[in-house]
């Protein structure tokens, strides 16, 4: 059985993620049966790396063995003001029950702890192996979200009805900074401005942020989505309604024309899946929303993403 030091990740690290993200990430889900997630070269796996190291530099833990000095293992987390996020964890299949990821696991959990911080985090329900150890670590699914995607023709969407509120989205602009951090405190209970502003700058050219306004000039709920060949998805986004969210979507779902975008919706919101389906969309995956300390449930809607991790 093989030892591993855990330490954070250095700039030399770069490439040796990235490549254990994309290989680690393929191979569980083709030893499942299932397409691989990335396609063409490995460096399309390097959208975390970027990301996550302008969100929040030096926010990685690894795990090299102590005998090759091979990274068998790492993990991204993310502080915040009011909880740490748990990004994506890889472990090299090589070093698969080799107890890498409980000790990344318990890495990060001492760091909430020393801050008195709930952790979050969004897992596949189809990794049993990954529920089981956040479930054994002590963290509590809270919220069932369904993957969905959709082929969005070159034209845009152009099956079932467009949504009644379409007419009040907009894109969003860097004033629009505090409303949506506080709408998003007000619904969901948390806070994280800095990935707003992030989002919001879009100094990478990645982002595309929405936000559908009100009658009092304020805005009833915001969307943003990620567009690059290791990722595109819709999210994170908080609206008060389900109508609100159908009418993000599909402005979001226009932007993405030609594209095939994945988000999550919670399973409960039956009107709004309805209507995903009516343009088309199916589902692809199921995941939860689990959280290691103290939680509040959420109000509307909530669409939690894994590129940026925003459970």
């Amino acid at each position: 059985m093989s030892s591993y030091t855990t330490r954070s990740i250095a700039q030399d690290d770069y490439d040796a993620v990235t490549s254990l993200i994309y290989h680690s990430t393929n191979a569980w889900y083709e030893s499942h049966a299932r397409p691989p997630i990335f396609t063409g070269d490995v460096s399309v796996a390097s959208v975390f790396c970027d990301v996550y190291e302008a969100l929040d530099p030096g926010c990685c833990v690894i795990a090299q063995c102590d005998e090759t000095g091979v990274v068998a293992g790492s993990c991204f987390y993310h502080p915040r003001p009011t909880h740490l996020s748990l990004g994506i964890m890889n472990v090299h299949p090589d070093h698969f029950g080799g107890g890498v990821a409980r000790k990344l696991l318990e890495f990060i959990i001492a760091l909430a702890e020393r801050d008195d911080k709930s952790v979050r985090l969004v897992s596949s329900a189809l990794n049993l192996d990954s529920f089981s150890l956040y479930n054994r670590a002590g963290f509590v699914p809270r919220m069932t979200f369904q993957d969905m995607y959709v082929e969005v023709p070159e034209e845009g969407i152009q099956r079932g009805t467009s949504p009644n509120r379409l007419g009040r989205v907009r894109q969003a602009t860097i004033d629009d900074l505090a409303a949506i951090v506080a709408l998003e405190e007000e619904l969901h209970h948390i806070r994280r401005p800095d990935d707003y502003r992030h989002f919001l700058e879009n100094e990478s050219g990645l982002w595309h942020v929405t936000v559908i306004e009100n009658s009092n000039g304020g805005i009833d709920g915001f969307l943003a989505s990620v567009y690059h060949p290791g990722s595109n998805m819709l999210g994170p986004g908080a609206m008060r309604s389900e109508e609100d969210a159908a009418a993000l979507i599909y402005a979001q779902l226009q932007h993405h024309a030609g594209r095939t975008p994945v988000w999550l919706v919670p399973v409960e919101a039956n009107q709004l899946v309805q209507q995903l389906y009516s343009w088309g969309a199916r589902n692809c995956e199921l995941h939860f929303s689990q959280v290691r300390g103290k939680w509040t449930k959420p109000e509307g809607i909530v669409m939690p993403t894994f590129m940026p991790e925003t459970s």
